[in-house]
């Protein structure tokens, strides 16, 4: 995965840590709208 795409997504996933709904969620999200290579549980869980 590109540094690029990981910085993207540690920032969207910072942003709405501090929102009512699942921050993990748009670690899901964002690669499927924006058509990025899938993770891996790694990375979502080292985010």
């Amino acid at each position: 995965m590109p540094l690029d795409h990981i910085i993207l997504l540690a920032l969207v996933q910072g942003l709405t840590e501090f929102l009512p709904i699942s921050s993990s969620a748009h670690l899901i999200l964002m690669p499927k709208l924006f058509g990025f290579v899938d993770q891996g549980l790694a990375f979502d869980i080292s985010v």
